[in-house]
């Protein structure tokens, strides 16, 4: 059974715990979700690996009071400000493997862009992974991302646990990522990303994003029901994970 839930924005630390909850669910129970929210505060997320203790402007993200947590996922830094992030837990065998699972769930992304006016394609397997130190998550296309007139729209990040895994991402709405590009001592000219919005020359809200994603759910998986709030057993699961995403021994562990 699928459950899509439509949630309140929250702070990095409570996102990344709700998120972890997701996946302690679907092990226990074999249930699927998806999850769209927002960050408020706007929040630095660094991936599970990712050294930003050498990467990043450590001094300035403290000055600046800039909100920051570590995913239980991989990949790279993501500024997540006004955008519509997505969390997929679910079993493997829904889609038949990790790989599988990310070309899907970017495929429905596509569509769903594609109800929004935009023109969507996924990007081309490339033989070349940047490496963890490389910069920001969207600093180049690797292969499977959403693009948009040639631009990177959506970045994503996985974490399997047995035969179940999470998949999260941000569809980027509004902004782009050249404050991660700024705090890695990168020009702010170079990434391959851009905003939706920019694209499709409007303002794109999340509201409007959200539906179009569960519009283009809704036919693909039958019985699935759409929450607005995330259900009792789900907070309580994230408050179990609360105090490990809001320490800085995680958040700063490398």
């Amino acid at each position: 059974m699928w459950t899509l839930i439509v949630d309140r924005a929250r702070p990095g630390w409570e996102n990344m715990a709700v998120d972890a909850a997701l996946l302690d669910r679907t092990v226990a129970t074999g249930e699927a979700f998806l999850r769209c929210y927002q960050w408020e505060p706007h929040c630095l997320s660094f991936g599970r690996h990712e050294p930003a203790l050498r990467r990043y402007d450590v001094g300035r993200i403290r000055a600046e009071g800039l909100s920051c947590v570590r995913r239980p996922t991989g990949g790279r830094a993501v500024w997540h400000a006004r955008e519509l992030t997505y969390a997929v837990s679910a079993p493997l065998s829904a889609f038949g493997g990790m790989q599988e699972a990310y070309a899907a769930i970017h495929g429905i992304l596509a569509a769903a862009i594609e109800a929004l006016g935009g023109r969507a394609l996924l990007a081309p397997r490339s033989s070349h992974t940047p490496g963890l130190a490389s910069g920001p998550c969207f600093a180049a296309p690797v292969g499977g991302e959403v693009l948009v007139q040639g631009r990177k729209v959506v970045g994503s990040a996985q974490l399997r646990a047995g035969a179940a895994f999470l998949q999260h991402g941000s569809l980027l709405l509004q902004d782009d990522q050249s404050l991660v590009r700024d705090l890695a001592g990168l020009p702010s000219g170079d990434g391959s990303e851009a905003a939706l919005g920019s694209l499709l020359g409007r303002r794109v809200t999340f509201e409007e994003a959200a539906d179009a994603l569960v519009a283009t759910m809704l036919p693909r998986f039958a019985g699935l029901v759409r929450l607005d709030r995330l259900p009792e057993f789900l907070e309580s699961g994230a408050a179990r994970h609360a105090g490990h995403f809001q320490s800085d021994a995680w958040t700063w562990q490398r």
